[in-house]
Parts: structure tokens; C-alpha cells; sequence
């Protein structure tokens, strides 16, 4: 029998009363990391196998090509490589999607029982924006982000975020033609202003409800979701001045909700705190406050099933912050741990069976030697929450100016 994602074999097994019968030496555990390789039809995908000693080797065959390219620009500037959710996994086909920004296309793969990726027929498709960066799912619902900064690759292009149909085979169908139309309270497509730089497109799981940060712009988006897979946009909120100083420009990255709780968690990058909203079933976010984070540039955020968790990474100072989320309203630090080498911790993700948190380093500051700080980190995950950091790093030796970017996990029995 085919293998399948972690819950979704579980929950089968467990209908059919065999849960005894899955043990934890069936497990195989795959990571996914994007090359966001610049030229055309370079970007690729690396696959990795997890082995009992806990390090990870590459998989036959990879890396798996998408079919188009990742980001133009090398350069410093914040904006183009600020982004999470470049890579995302469907758990009931499986499926995986990834961004290929610098050709404004989404990729989409089989993934087969040894990990590896075959792209379904028609692969890539069109995005819908200029500058794909983000990618979240709801049910057969696509949800991108574009974010039309890519410097390297100019673009009169609005912004936006749309949506798309995913087939039973998965491929990518638009969800209409009628595109920021706003005389429709729900649209396939909504733009946002120029240069506010979308990073993320996040939906909330058990919820008609997706969130974006505008990064650059400083706002936050939210929008419910319809039975067409269509978009209602509700208008955005701006971070509270109270919790910047004066000079400080306000800018979100990172966003992540509480699995037990509606509360939302966000990244306020310049400031080194996560904002804690509490949102109602209409999308309408009410700000609670800010806790502080002890590194610098906090961006990502991910919490563990049971919400008594956070992990953050703090890309300034290449640390993974952990919060005790028992009070999701308030979370408490009770870790840092600063990454083993050099490098700035960027995209992190945890793996199924949460014993495993990975973390993706790029080489995003001049302190950052030339063709080093693009690692892929393991670290393992405690009974207590914390973490260490475990098995070999995987270095991806990429030209000058190039960072990987895009990270996902994938259990399978």
C-alpha cells in the first residue's frame, strides 16, 4: 500500500483498528528545502532522508527541478528574501508546492513513498501575481502571496494575494477571471499597495480565515474565505505605535496562530517582540499586547499541536528563541539557542511527531563569509519543549549572492 503523511495514515489505521500496528521504525522523515537557484529552469527542490542516526542524506535523484527560477536579486536590502511558506506540503495526497519567484509560477509535486518528488502533469502553473513568495492551503484552496519586490526583476505589477483551485491530480486552476474586482465582496484576487512587500500567506487551521503581513507596508492583511475559494478582504491594521519607538519603523514578519486558542501570533521584527492578537470568526483581529524576545530581527514563528510551545527564529543573531505558550494570551521565553556555525536563521519547521525542529540559515549579512551561512540545521525537541541542537548540518554550497530559502517536513509510514 501506498504510504501517506503522518495523520492522515494514523487516523486511517486507527479507524480500522490497527494502531498498534504502527511503530515508530516505520517512520521515514523527509525535508524539503528550496535551492531558489536565479537562472531559468534552475530552481530545484532538495530532498533529504532522515536516517536512524538521526543525519540527513540526500535522496536518489535530487535535487527535483521545478520548472522555473527562484529570486533575481543578491543584494542587502530587506524586502525580496523576506518570506516564509515557500514550500508547503497538502497531508492527503501527498502533495508539495513550492514558489518559483523569479518566473512567477508555482510548482507542484507528487511525493512518492521514498520521498522523492515527481511534478504533476502541467507543472508549473501560473501564480497570478508577479513574484510569487508565499503559499498557504485551505482544504483545495491555494492561497499566494506575490510580492512584486523582487529588485532584480522590476515589475509595474501590484502586489496581491489570490487563490486557486487545486484538482484532484494537482494541478493549479485560476479560481475566476474576474480579478480586484471590488465591486464583488469576494474576489479570487486582491492587490495591495506598491512596495508593501507580502510575506507570508497564512491560513488558520479549523477556520475560514487567511492572513498576510505586508511586510515593507507595515500593515497587516486578513480575509475570509469562501465556499468558491474566494476572498473577502477586510481592511488592514497597522502594528501599534505604543510598542515601537519613535524612529522605529513598524514592520511585520512572521505570522503563526495558536491551534487550541484564536489568537495570533506576530513577528514585530524591528522591535524584538511577538504581538498577540485575539481574532472572532469574522477575521476581525483585537490586539492583546507584546511579548519580548532576547534576540535580534525576530521573524518566524511556529507553535507545537498542543499550543503550550512556541519556536522562533531570530535571523539578526542566529538563534532560536522557545516561548511557554500554557497561557497562549501570554507567552513566556524560556530558551535561546544560538545555531552552531555562522549564519542567519531564516525559515524554521517542525516535523510531525514534534521531536524535530529544522531551521533554515541563509548568508544575509556581510559578517556572513563568502559561500557560507546556507545550513540546514536539526535540532531535536525535548520533553520539556527545549531544544539542542543534533546530527550533522547540511551545508548547500550555491553561488555567490544565492540563498536557499523554503523548508518543510514531511512523516511518512
Amino acid at each position: 500500500m501506498r504510504k501517506n503523511l503522518l495523520n492522515f495514515s494514523v487516523a486511517a489505521a486507527c479507524v480500522a483498528g490497527s494502531c498498534s500496528m504502527l511503530h515508530a521504525s516505520d517512520l521515514s522523515q523527509y525535508v524539503y528545502v528550496e535551492s531558489n537557484l536565479p537562472v531559468s529552469n534552475s530552481n530545484s527542490i532538495y530532498a533529504l532522508s532522515r536516517g536512524s542516526d538521526g543525519n540527513l542524506k540526500p535522496i536518489p535523484g535530487s535535487p527535483f527541478l521545478t520548472g522555473g527560477a527562484g529570486v533575481q536579486y543578491s543584494g542587502p536590502n530587506l524586502g525580496p528574501l523576506d518570506s516564509d511558506q515557500e514550500i508547503i506540503t497538502n497531508p492527503q495526497q501527498p502533495l508539495l508546492f513550492a514558489v518559483n519567484a523569479g518566473s512567477d509560477s508555482i510548482a507542484v509535486f507528487h511525493i512518492g513513498e521514498n520521498g522523492a518528488l515527481k511534478p504533476v502533469d502541467g507543472s508549473p502553473f501560473p501564480s497570478g501575481g508577479n513574484d510569487p513568495v508565499s503559499v498557504g492551503l485551505a482544504g483545495s484552496t491555494l492561497f499566494i502571496a506575490s510580492q512584486s519586490g523582487d529588485f532584480g526583476r522590476p515589475s509595474t505589477i501590484l502586489p496581491n494575494y489570490t487563490t486557486m483551485h487545486v484538482g484532484w491530480e494537482g494541478n493549479l486552476v485560476p479560481i475566476s477571471d474576474d480579478t480586484n474586482d471590488t465591486s464583488r465582496p469576494f474576489q479570487s484576487t486582491v492587490s495591495v499597495a506598491a512596495g508593501s512587500s507580502p510575506s507570508q500567506a497564512y491560513f488558520a487551521s479549523g477556520t475560514n480565515l487567511l492572513f498576510g503581513a505586508d511586510f515593507l507596508g507595515g500593515l497587516l492583511q486578513h480575509f475570509q474565505l469562501d465556499g468558491q475559494g474566494q476572498l473577502h478582504s477586510l481592511p488592514p491594521i497597522a502594528l501599534p505605535a505604543s510598542e515601537f519607538g519613535a524612529t522605529t519603523p513598524r514592520l511585520p514578519l512572521g505570522l503563526w496562530s495558536n491551534p487550541k486558542q484564536p489568537i495570533l501570533y506576530v513577528g514585530y521584527v524591528t522591535a524584538n517582540r511577538i504581538g498577540v492578537y485575539r481574532y472572532n470568526e469574522e477575521g476581525e483581529l483585537n490586539f492583546l499586547r507584546t511579548v519580548p524576545n532576547a534576540g535580534q530581527g525576530i521573524c518566524w514563528i511556529r507553535s507545537n499541536k498542543s499550543g503550550t510551545r512556541i519556536y522562533t527564529s531570530d535571523t539578526a543573531t542566529n538563534l532560536i528563541s522557545v516561548y511557554d505558550s500554557t497561557d497562549p494570551e501570554e507567552p513566556i521565553e524560556i530558551q535561546t539557542l544560538t545555531l552552531a556555525g555562522v549564519g542567519n536563521a531564516f525559515q524554521i519547521s517542525l516535523s510531525a511527531d514534534g521531536k524535530s525542529l529544522f531551521v533554515l540559515s541563509q548568508q544575509a549579512a556581510a559578517t556572513v563569509p563568502a559561500g557560507q551561512g546556507n545550513v540546514l540545521h536539526t535540532l531535536t525537541i525535548k520533553g520539556d519543549g527545549t531544544v539542542t541542537e543534533t546530527g550533522s548540518p547540511i551545508v548547500f554550497n550555491l553561488p555567490a549572492g544565492v540563498r536557499v530559502q523554503g523548508l518543510a517536513v514531511v512523516d511518512l509510514y
